[in-house]
């Protein structure tokens, strides 16, 4: 599946490292295609601080997902979910093993490991339907 990007958002991903930038594309890529399949409404890509953020901005039946790569944690890259939620402590607790939880917003993802897809849609699930199912 490919989506266009807008410009501001895909000038975000062209600053990034090639590994990066490739992880955060598949995540990217399991956003749209969880959105589709959970038939959450259009999702509005956009920047939030700076990063991409994905919005069920029409049904609001999700919680916004940020993603970024930082300087400071050059090997890895994250999500990002509203730190008002309990999706961070129920994520870690669905799946403790593979991936590693900073505070109740991140999610960091090993860009030298494989990433698990069913893990990593999971929780992406989680936010696209968060309003919907509380």
């Amino acid at each position: 599946m490919t989506l266009d990007m807008p410009t501001p958002v895909s000038e975000v991903f062209a600053t990034y490292p090639e590994d990066a930038r490739s992880r955060l594309l598949e995540l990217r890529a399991i956003i749209f295609e969880e959105a589709a399949r959970l038939e959450v409404g259009a999702l509005e890509e956009t920047l939030k601080w700076g990063e991409p953020a994905y919005l069920t901005a029409k049904t609001k039946a999700g919680s916004t997902i940020r993603m970024a790569w930082k300087d400071k944690s050059p090997n890895s890259c994250s999500l990002y979910f509203n730190c008002n939620t309990d999706l961070v402590p129920r994520m870690s607790e669905a799946f403790p093993f593979e991936f590693k939880y900073i505070g109740n917003r991140e999610v960091a993802m090993r860009l030298d490991e494989e990433l698990p897809d069913f893990a990593a849609r999971a929780l992406v699930s989680m936010a696209l339907t968060y309003h919907r199912n509380k």
